[in-house]
């Protein structure tokens, strides 16, 4: 069944402003995301900073002030790209994916998609001038700790972590609720047909037929792997489940 708006609501709306609208939908536009975007789930639109440029060059960017290596994306530029997309009354946050910015995790991109959707801001160079993200209010998120080579890459991964749990998109709601950080957890081990490939068996107790014991043995194993693999999160886990005891005694 096609999702639908309902009461007149507007669909999930991102904006990217970048100097390669080309680049999109990209990855965007297949799978799950794409059939959204074709439903009319959620709207993407793309904007070409440099169409905000007003020198015969087109520039967008300059050396940076002090000196120093590599070319910043100036402000007065963007910042006239940003007011052409951005206008008083948007409620959506404005994004700028950045090495320094807070850590993008799945508890932000359920608050993200409960809004009205995102506009992004794609650096490129050496980044953009401070003065243009204190100016504008934009919220810094980094996507790992790494640098890439613009904004856009880290744009892909933050529009699909959101758009797939939009309402509609998931053919089943309840594949969300098992999923790595969800309840603090990363997630269990799958396994399929065949019963035995290269000499190895699926665990006896996914073949028992008992929801329990099945229930128990995939609890006890997302919490081995996440102790195993994410020391943060399983520390995290601990004190989120003392918290808890703590309220039911």
């Amino acid at each position: 069944m096609t999702w639908k708006p309902q009461d007149g609501a507007k669909p999930w709306a991102a904006s990217i402003l970048t100097l390669f609208p080309e680049m999109f939908p990209g990855p965007l536009g297949c799978s799950l995301a794409g059939g959204a975007l074709k439903e009319g789930v959620w709207m993407l639109e793309t904007v070409d900073i440099r169409r905000f440029a007003r020198d015969k060059h087109r520039a967008v960017d300059d050396s940076p002030a002090g000196g120093g290596p590599g070319m910043v994306m100036r402000a007065d530029v963007l910042g006239r790209a940003i007011d052409e997309v951005h206008r008083a009354g948007d409620p959506r946050p404005l994004i700028y994916p950045s090495p320094r910015g807070e850590r993008l995790s799945q508890g932000l991109v359920r608050e993200m998609a409960c809004g009205p959707g995102v506009v992004v801001v794609c650096g490129r160079f050496e980044g953009v001038d401070e003065r243009v993200l204190a100016a504008r209010r934009v919220r810094e998120i980094s996507v790992g700790d790494y640098v890439l080579s613009g904004g856009e890459v880290a744009a892909f991964s933050l529009l699909d972590a959101i758009v797939r749990i939009l309402p509609g998109v998931m053919g089943s709601p309840a594949s969300l609720n098992e999923e790595s950080f969800e309840g603090g957890l990363l997630e269990y081990p799958h396994y399929t047909r065949p019963q035995s490939w290269e000499g190895m068996g699926i665990p006896a107790v996914l073949n028992s037929g008992h929801h329990a014991k099945i229930k128990a043995w995939r609890r006890a194993q997302a919490e081995k792997i996440t102790r195993t693999r994410r020391p943060d999160l399983w520390a995290s886990y601990q004190a989120a489940r003392g918290k808890a005891c703590k309220k039911d005694e």
